[in-house]
């Protein structure tokens, strides 16, 4: 999958420069609605194309259980309506990026089905060079890398990109890896790496889900609380 100008979504080769694989979700239930909307204008978009899911089923929540005081943001949340087109339906936003498309498989009956498939966490994306990018896609070129570089998170700071390492070897290490940071996500994304932090085993953030916890990881940098082995500023 490339994800183009304007959010559209086309398929590509297995291993296309710049391309993103992603595995279907699986057939959406009976009794369950599904659409793409955009999160800015609350409008439905296309088939194919990027935007936030929605959805609508007799399973939906009604608000949260522990979280009072913002109505307004508890609302907006479960009981969202488009802007035009079905504006009466309410729909649950779920804050992940995705897009539906019509499978070309088919299933049990030998129908071909609608298939989702989810991209990442919307607050998550970042906007670098007027474009938008997720950052486990920058994140799985960066591990690639090196075998000793056993996890990476990345964040924006003041429109600067700053790529986070955990070494798993010597610290003599550190310094040959900002070369090989900076250099995977030029090529591979076409984005200059603002700074490179190389940390311990452990230092970034996962919650008990197993996601990474991004935006303490940059608390804690701009805290200067990393502890770091080398930070190497590419500004």
């Amino acid at each position: 999958m490339r994800a183009l100008r304007h959010d559209r979504v086309r398929l590509v080769e297995r291993g296309s420069p710049h391309s993103l694989p992603l595995m279907e979700s699986g057939k959406i239930l009976p009794g369950v609605r599904i659409i793409i909307a955009n999160p800015e204008t609350k409008g439905p978009m296309g088939e194919s194309h990027l935007g936030e899911i929605w959805v609508q089923s007799g399973h939906n929540a009604s608000g949260y259980f522990t979280v009072y005081g913002d109505e307004v943001l508890q609302s907006d949340h479960f009981t969202s309506r488009l802007s035009f087109g079905d504006t009466q339906t309410v729909w649950a936003r779920t804050g992940y990026l995705g897009f539906l498309r019509r499978t070309e498989l088919t299933d049990a009956n030998g129908e071909r089905h609608d298939a989702l498939y989810v991209v990442g966490a919307l607050d998550e994306a970042m906007e670098l060079r007027g474009m938008r990018y997720h950052p486990i896609d920058i994140e799985t070129s960066v591990i690639r890398t090196h075998k000793s570089i056993t996890e990476c998170a990345v964040f924006t700071w003041t429109n600067l990109l700053v790529v986070v390492v955990e070494l798993e070897g010597s610290e003599q290490e550190a310094l040959d890896l900002v070369a090989l940071v900076t250099n995977v996500v030029l090529e591979e994304h076409y984005l200059i790496v603002g700074v490179v932090v190389v940390v311990d085993i452990g230092v970034i953030p996962i919650n008990s889900r197993g996601e990474k916890q991004r935006m303490h990881l940059r608390d804690g940098f701009l805290a200067d609380q990393l502890d770091p082995i080398y930070v190497a500023y590419n500004m």
